[in-house]
């Protein structure tokens, strides 16, 4: 119903506002402005604000492959 739909749309636009956080760290990290170890930080202090259900899983993939591969 209306509540599942709401939900549904509150949680998308946490995952959304969680990547978008989580893409400007990663190339903050990649240019060298930031460790890996203040990217975890930052990470773990967005998925306590955003909660998001399946961008902190995508974030770290994400963030190894561009690490490892220079992207």
């Amino acid at each position: 119903g209306l509540e599942v739909e709401l939900m549904n749309k509150i949680e998308g636009k946490r995952e959304i506002d969680y990547q978008l956080a989580m893409s400007v760290a990663r190339r903050m990290l990649l240019k060298g402005l930031i460790t890996r170890d203040d990217y975890k930080k930052f990470e773990d202090r967005m998925a306590e604000k955003y909660t998001p259900v399946i961008g902190r899983l995508f974030s770290r993939l994400t963030c190894n492959s561009a690490v490892s591969t220079g992207i």
